[in-house]
């Protein structure tokens, strides 16, 4: 059901994948001509227009960073070419849907602040202030991310339609601020040293995101342990609401920080049109990994093909005083394993 899919996903310019999107950054951006926006969406879109294309870029990131971090599961955050994006994966209420929730959460964020720190709009800029003392041996400089205006971005923006009274809204605005959590949880001092020949007599230090990488491995470990609820209804003055706990209570319940999911996933291991499975058939494995990317449990215990594939590859380098590097080709043959 395309109504819990997430927002801006639902938006096909905001995907910023293929080829069409590739210079969305220098497009006027026209609100009124994106289809599936909510009023609220609108509203924000035309306020902040000038920083649409970082919304749209950071989509790109968290797709592109969940693409990665699945590159070697049975389910690889494949993408395909309609509005729906990810197909029906995501409109159960499954771990990977509480995962490209938050990452994709998190990646608006994250390219929200950092084009503000860069100056590439009027309307944000640096953190003033959370600053406190300085250290030891060291100032404030430089431009500090103010994470918390790109957070009001995304939480604004995508959470626009998780309004519903129901359970599956309850998880998405979790596994969103569990996205956006993750950069607070990650910045780091970032500091540049002044000083004749290079010395570090002082050094001026500023408040820094990380490398979107590392918002992708913590976000991986949060989906690897990620706590599955179970739904409750309650009769309130506005109707029926529904609301998630935790399955089980010898558990410890989840934090602002955990993701949750409260519907089981497919096996993905064989194709699928219902569930978005595309199978693991002609996929790559690992022959000497016991883990989920090696050959037998890829492969879903049907066993895997191997060929030799040559590669021209740059060998026998030499560096050259002063400065450059000469390097021969060689073709080297590897054995390629496929999932049968």
């Amino acid at each position: 059901m395309l109504m819990y899919m997430l927002p801006f996903i639902l938006i096909g310019w905001s995907l910023a994948v293929g080829h069409q999107y590739s210079s969305l950054g220098s497009q006027p951006i026209l609100c009124g001509s994106i289809p599936g926006l909510v009023p609220k969406q609108l509203r924000f879109c035309r306020n902040y227009v000038e920083i649409m294309p970082s919304v749209a870029e950071g989509v790109k990131i968290g797709i592109q960073e969940c693409q990665h971090q699945f590159r070697g599961r049975r389910w690889n955050c494949t993408t395909i070419n309609d509005k729906a994006i990810f197909g029906p994966v995501l409109d159960k209420a499954t771990r990977e849907s509480a995962f490209v929730h938050a990452i994709a959460s998190a990646g608006v964020a994250f390219a929200v602040t950092r084009s503000c720190a860069e100056g590439s709009a009027t309307i944000c800029g640096c953190d003033t202030r959370h600053k406190g003392p300085p250290g030891e041996g060291w100032k404030w400089g430089g431009c500090s991310e103010d994470v918390e205006f790109g957070s009001m971005v995304s939480r604004e923006f995508a959470d626009a339609r998780e309004n519903r009274p129901d359970a599956r809204s309850a998880m998405n605005r979790h596994n969103n601020e569990a996205g956006r959590t993750s950069l607070n949880d990650n910045m780091f001092l970032k500091c540049k040293c002044h000083g004749l020949s290079g010395s570090c007599e002082v050094k001026t230090c500023w408040w820094s995101q990380p490398d979107f990488r590392v918002i992708g491995d913590y976000m991986k470990d949060k989906y690897d342990s990620a706590s599955e609820m179970v739904v409750e209804k309650h009769k309130e003055s506005r109707g029926w609401v529904e609301t998630l706990r935790s399955k089980y209570n010898f558990f410890k319940p989840p934090t602002e920080r955990d993701l949750v999911y409260y519907e089981s996933s497919p096996n993905f291991c064989e194709p699928n049109p219902e569930t978005g499975s595309f199978g693991t058939r002609d996929r790559t494995c690992n022959l000497t990994s016991h883990g989920i990317d090696g050959c037998d449990l890829l492969c879903c215990g049907r066993g895997h093909n191997t060929q030799t594939e040559k590669r021209k590859e740059k060998c026998h380098c030499i560096f050259h005083w002063c400065c450059y590097v000469s390097c021969q080709e060689c073709v080297r043959v590897y054995d390629v394993h496929t999932c049968k």
